[in-house]
């Protein structure tokens, strides 16, 4: 049934019945077609490739690691740069393929127990006279679920290396995590530097295996 008016000037209107049609642009298909490519591709964002397999980390712990490392890292490939496996364990040999190197560095830890833990480095381990490093350092663990543990802003005691032993944070006379010179003994501790707990079962552990990796 069509509904009539009168307009100003007495005339009689009839109200038209009108459909409107979705037009969807090529514009609208490429962006929806960029968000859909976007969602499948973002698992595969956290995969980075490694020169080498790692002995210690498992796929689903090395796209954990990977969102939480600094943005000039990202899109880099990872290179093993040293590992016990390879070199053995020494703490001089490591400061030694440590040479050459300007990229942030992965140290990962596999203790007796079997726990994984360890640190991202701003910048590759050297022997120093005092702390070295910056905020974007931070400490790691698995033991027992995957936590990063951020620099708090407290101090500035982020790395520190000499022929006897590599130690991060510091605050209260503990260190978050601290290597002998033989890359055996270990010992870790809540310090202030990271407002991190211990990152191994126990604060004192024995190292199994050490992996470091680059972004190069």
């Amino acid at each position: 049934m069509s509904r009539l008016w009168y307009g100003k000037k007495g005339r009689k209107h009839q109200a038209v019945n009108r459909k409107y049609a979705l037009i969807t642009t090529r514009e609208d298909i490429n962006s929806k077609q960029a968000t859909n490519t976007k969602t499948d591709l973002e698992p595969e964002a956290f995969r980075p490739n490694l020169s080498d397999p790692s002995e210690l980390l498992q796929p689903e712990q090395i796209e954990k690691l990977t969102k939480s490392l600094p943005p000039r890292t990202i899109g880099y490939p990872w290179t093993l740069v040293y590992s016990t496996a390879k070199h053995g364990m020494s703490l001089k040999t490591l400061y030694r393929t440590m040479l050459g190197l300007d990229t942030p560095v992965l140290l990962v830890i596999k203790d007796s127990d079997g726990q994984v833990f360890g640190a991202l480095a701003s910048e590759p381990f050297k022997v120093s006279d005092g702390f070295y490093g910056t905020g974007e350092t931070f400490m790691f663990t698995f033991s027992p679920d995957f936590e990063v543990f951020k620099w708090t802003g407290d101090n500035m005691f982020f790395i520190k290396g000499d022929m006897d032993s590599l130690a991060f944070g510091g605050g209260g006379g503990e260190f978050a995590l601290w290597l002998d010179g033989d890359l055996y003994h270990g010992r870790s501790h809540s310090c202030k530097t990271f407002g991190n707990h211990t990152l191994s079962k126990r604060e004192d552990f024995t190292i199994q295996d050490i992996e470091i990796w680059a972004f190069e």
